[in-house]
């Protein structure tokens, strides 16, 4: 199952990842494909911030991986994976108690941890076309 969206601008991203949350209701793992500077990060923020973040949600490129509390009950990690060479780096930092966590996974570069990406992720691909963004789901 797969829905695409467009956004003209960056404002857009709030109403557009309001939809992707509806559409993907039952889901919290969504693997994020698409080349430097195509939205991916300004997309997380317009996802967590309607999961309830009050943080500032930045991308984790050197961290790998930033923590945000939603509400109580609500997790939400966000990797970015860009700076890894290996995906065997993945496992070292222990990918698995966050993605078996039952809380929202958010992951830039997934191209890098292939083996990792499961089956009922929902994949967004991100693209510029023009002078628009495409967002591409699959579910």
């Amino acid at each position: 199952m797969s829905k695409t969206l467009f956004s003209e601008n960056l404002e857009q991203l709030n109403s557009i990842a309001k939809q992707i949350l509806d559409y993907t209701s039952t889901h919290k793992k969504f693997a994020f494909y698409g080349e430097m500077g195509v939205g991916k990060t300004s997309l997380i923020k317009a996802l967590s911030l309607h999961l309830g973040v009050l943080d500032a949600v930045s991308s984790p490129t050197f961290s790998i991986v930033n923590e945000y509390q939603a509400d109580e009950n609500t997790k939400i990690y966000h990797f970015d994976f860009y700076r890894i060479e290996d995906e065997k780096e993945a496992y070292d930092m222990g990918y698995e108690e966050y993605f078996f966590s039952n809380a929202y996974c958010f992951i830039e570069w997934s191209e890098k941890i292939p083996n990792l990406i499961e089956e009922d992720m929902v994949q967004i691909k991100m693209s510029v076309e023009g002078n628009k963004r495409r967002i591409e789901l699959i579910i």
